[in-house]
């Protein structure tokens, strides 16, 4: 199975920044689909970004204009640029990638989560 690893994480003042890295060891997954994901307890995971194999890029509004999704030039990591965080943001964060090109599939693979924290 591909095993998805988030780093990156952490705690930070409001108005911050956090650079969130995912990489899958062992498998280049730059041809496929790739997102980040967000959680808090009792609430239902939330779309925070995406990117597919052209570099095509959707965004949640609730981090539009603050977060930045891209990818290295190896095809290996997947990354979150968070600036600008809010206690809002705060929320265990994965990355997840679909087998194909284009982000119109399922989300098959994840990460264990990486926990950000921002304090006001």
């Amino acid at each position: 199975q591909v095993q998805l690893v988030e780093s990156g994480g952490g705690s930070v003042q409001a108005g911050g920044s956090l650079r969130l890295s995912c990489g899958a060891p062992g498998w280049i997954y730059s041809t496929y689909c790739m997102g980040w994901f967000r959680q808090v307890p009792g609430k239902e995971r939330e779309g925070v970004a995406t990117i597919d194999s052209n570099g095509s890029i959707t965004y949640a509004d609730s981090v539009k204009g603050r977060f930045t999704i891209s990818k290295d030039n190896a095809g290996n990591t997947l990354y979150l640029q968070m600036n600008n965080l809010k206690p809002e943001d705060t929320a265990m964060y994965y990355c997840a990638t679909q087998v194909g090109r284009f982000c119109s599939g399922r989300w098959s693979y994840w990460g264990q989560g990486t926990q950000v924290t921002v304090s006001s």
